[in-house]
């Protein structure tokens, strides 16, 4: 790849009079641990990058901090590996300053287009939703995950959070999503989270996890292999023995009560395909409940583009990716959660190896075996907390799948039986499930497991959908038209 391309100086994209147009050897889309390293390490081997994220500060989901007006003192007394974020974001801004990055945040990429040699990514930009295009010739996609939800009876009290939202709420916000909070559902984020939260004042009567730690015996090589991982999951049992928090393996809430606000829920025992033992239920009072089950690779722009996808360990569906971090398309890379849930310390070597392969660089022997151990154990996470297929058993007729659209159990299960659906899509015709807001993020993987499109423990295939967030109508005016 040529370490210049021969298009002029790039455009200001707040400038009037239309769109911008950036030209660069390669676009990265999103400034989390993954797309930060790739721009930071790719610029440094010499080429000229133009790094896109929706968010106002590099760092993603992960790094996350509070907005400076809230003067917090120290935002990395809240994350995990602080310095590591801390020396790529210095280097982003001595990359900006000569030149060799051009970070622009607030750009939401909607779509990604081949145009000739080259690449062209259209971006909503700013609170004003500008118009703003990129050219590249080489594109790194990192766009992370969003939380996987599995409904339950009452998960649409006002209350009911996801867990990553409540973390995201104490980093971004410096407030907590209430006083007496339940964490649930399955993940070593729970325990993060609720260590966080009672760092911060929460009170946290338990951590109900639905998988069983046992799990991970099958994969004791991986776990050895990774000693820093160890150690972090002491650190965090640590925290929580400190703090009093039960740990409630093998269980879940499969009921949140309360009279507009969530004032208790209901933990069972589960059995080893995560189905209520009747018996075993148990109130516990509380004004929160923070709940997720694991995260979902977001692949939108990827699978738009026709890159090929492969089944995880954990029920959802990832890229496809070669050694060199390169997806089944020609000229488009990706790495960190994309390629399959890992967290950031993945995320970090995925990106710096996918910068070395975009500039025709042969990769560092010790990056390799890192990726390698640290992707190991991202597997043993998976297959330990893939959610059983007893869970659907939660689900009364009436609990909405669908929160967007209104959309209950009863609905979905309806159209597979009586009217013949098999897939997400063809139950999206019958009853709307996964036509609002959130396009079927939240219930997708629920929708396509009461339509028998997939196990109930696996994830909706993924949608390829030509736009990955809404876009003004004006955008889609102001594009070329094609010659006929």
């Amino acid at each position: 790849m040529p370490t210049s391309p021969s298009e002029s100086t790039p455009a200001d994209p707040g400038a009037p009079g239309g769109p911008a147009d950036i030209p660069a050897d390669v676009a990265v889309v999103g400034a989390g641990p993954a797309g930060l390293a790739a721009a930071v390490t790719t610029a440094r081997l010499g080429l000229r990058v133009v790094l896109l994220d929706a968010g106002e500060r590099p760092g993603g989901q992960f790094y996350r901090r509070p907005a400076p007006d809230l003067g917090a003192v120290r935002p990395e007394a809240l994350h995990h590996g602080w310095a590591a974020f801390a020396s790529r974001e210095a280097a982003l801004r001595a990359h900006e300053r000569s030149g060799r990055i051009t970070y622009l945040p607030t750009h939401h990429v909607w779509t990604v287009v081949p145009d000739g040699d080259r690449w062209t990514l259209h971006a909503v930009a700013g609170p004003e939703e500008r118009s703003a295009t990129v050219r590249a010739r080489a594109v790194l996609l990192a766009t992370g995950a969003y939380e996987r939800q599995l409904p339950f009876p009452g998960w649409t009290l006002p209350g009911v959070i996801g867990a990553g939202g409540a973390q995201a709420m104490l980093k971004g916000g410096l407030v907590l999503p209430g006083r007496r909070v339940v964490v649930a559902g399955s993940g070593p984020l729970l325990l993060a989270v609720a260590g966080s939260l009672a760092a911060a004042g929460a009170i946290v009567p338990a951590v109900v996890e639905a998988a069983s730690y046992t799990a991970y015996a099958g994969r004791l090589p991986a776990l050895l292999r990774n000693p820093g991982k160890l150690a972090e999951g002491a650190t965090y049992g640590g925290a929580l023995l400190r703090h009093g928090v039960r740990l409630l393996a093998r269980h879940a809430v499969t009921e949140a009560h309360g009279r507009g606000r969530v004032e208790a829920v209901t933990v069972a025992r589960l059995d080893a395909d995560w189905r209520p033992l009747p018996g075993t239920e148990r109130r516990i009072p509380c004004d929160a409940l923070a709940v997720g089950h694991g995260l979902v690779p977001q692949l939108e722009l990827a699978t738009a583009l026709g890159c090929a996808t492969r089944a995880g360990e954990d029920g959802t569906v990832a890229l496809e990716l070669d050694a060199g971090q390169r997806t089944s398309v020609p000229g488009i890379w990706s790495a960190g959660e994309t390629g399959g849930i890992g967290g950031a310390q993945l995320a970090l070597v995925e990106g710096e190896l996918a910068a070395f392969s975009l500039a025709g660089r042969p990769a560092p022997a010790d990056l390799l075996r890192r990726r390698s151990r640290l992707r190991a154990f991202a597997g043993a996470m998976a297959a330990a907390h893939r959610p059983g297929e007893g869970w659907a058993d939660w689900l009364r007729e009436d609990t909405d799948v669908c929160r967007c659209e209104e959309v209950s159990a009863g609905r979905i299960r309806q159209a597979a039986r009586d009217l013949g659906a098999r897939d997400s899509r063809t139950v999206k015709l019958l009853t709307r499930a996964g036509m609002g807001w959130c396009q079927g993020r939240m219930c997708g993987p629920a929708v396509a497991a009461l339509a028998g499109e997939t196990s109930a423990a696996a994830g909706a295939a993924p949608d390829r959908r030509p736009f990955s967030c809404p876009v003004p109508l004006r955008h889609l005016a102001e594009l070329p038209r094609e010659n006929p």
